[in-house]
């Protein structure tokens, strides 16, 4: 793989980055991630800019510049009863809300009403937010993957890898899951990570979700791998933030800090022949 190559490493090596989304979310979502990177074994964050918590997390990334970092472009969300909009006025990208003034609940909302132009303008009002904080992200990515709803929005999403100087994260699996055609919209310079890995629905609702995620370590394929989890804590935030929504709900965040801060996701990482590696390693290798 080009970026393996470029870092001087070996494709036949088996390279694990264990990575935790949805920072800035809530309260609990701070907590977790920051005792996940300081207590377990996650090595990567990405934090959401247009989330009500977004400050305090962004504050711990400033005063912590030894931990990954990136930002985790948001179009829409998805909650019941917690909602968030764009950071530019409401005004000026009233293709992206819905008749309350947030993000629309789906990708097929978004992908219907939003205009490609007030995309464009989010998205980088989004990172200049970041910047502004004082910020120094490693890399991009999306929340939802909202960012290949449509081919345009796609476009945009890797035209902001040059933009910023920041690798952004493609994966053809999740292209493949929002229903983005993956030989039309990746071209030779896009360098997609090898293999995803995501706990499942089917796992957590038979109780075997910290199965999953040992599996991953006992069957981890050779070259870059992506290991994407949310942790939280199962409290009164969180239960009311994800109300009728288990599918990464409060309960699963919850094993999600419980596995990667356990002895047994330690010990399992210790004797596996993984090597762990961040976005800024690859940040710093001009691909």
């Amino acid at each position: 793989m080009k970026i393996l190559n470029n870092l001087g490493l070996s494709e036949e090596r088996k390279f694990l980055m264990i990575h935790a989304d949805d920072a800035g979310l809530s309260h609990s979502q701070n907590r977790a991630t920051i005792q996940a990177l300081q207590k377990g074994m996650v090595n990567s964050y990405s934090i959401m800019v247009p989330c009500p918590w977004f400050y305090e997390m962004a504050t711990f990334a400033k005063n912590n510049p030894q931990y990954d970092n990136g930002i985790h472009l948001t179009l829409t969300c998805e909650w019941e009863n917690y909602r968030f909009g764009p950071v530019l006025p409401v005004s000026e990208v009233p293709s992206l809300v819905d008749e309350n003034g947030y993000f629309f609940k789906n990708r097929d909302s978004l992908k219907k009403n939003a205009a490609a132009d007030e995309v464009w303008r989010e998205l980088n009002a989004q990172i200049e937010t970041a910047l502004d904080f004082g910020l120094r992200p490693t890399h991009i990515d999306s929340h939802m993957y909202s960012v290949a709803a449509r081919p345009d929005f796609f476009k945009f999403y890797k035209d902001l890898e040059d933009e910023y100087n920041l690798p952004v994260l493609i994966s053809t699996e999740m292209m493949k899951v929002v229903g983005l055609d993956v030989e039309a919209n990746i071209d030779k310079n896009d360098v997609p990570i090898n293999k995803l890995h995501i706990g499942k629905k089917e796992d957590f609702e038979k109780g075997k979700l910290k199965d999953y995620y040992a599996g991953v370590f006992d069957n981890l394929s050779e070259g870059l791998n992506l290991l994407l989890l949310h942790p939280a804590f199962d409290d009164d935030e969180m239960k009311g933030i994800t109300i009728n929504h288990p599918n990464f709900g409060s309960k699963w965040r919850q094993i999600d800090l419980d596995y990667f801060t356990s002895q047994d996701c330690k010990t399992r990482l210790k004797e596996s022949n993984i090597k762990l590696i961040t976005w800024k390693e690859i940040k710093n290798v001009k691909v």
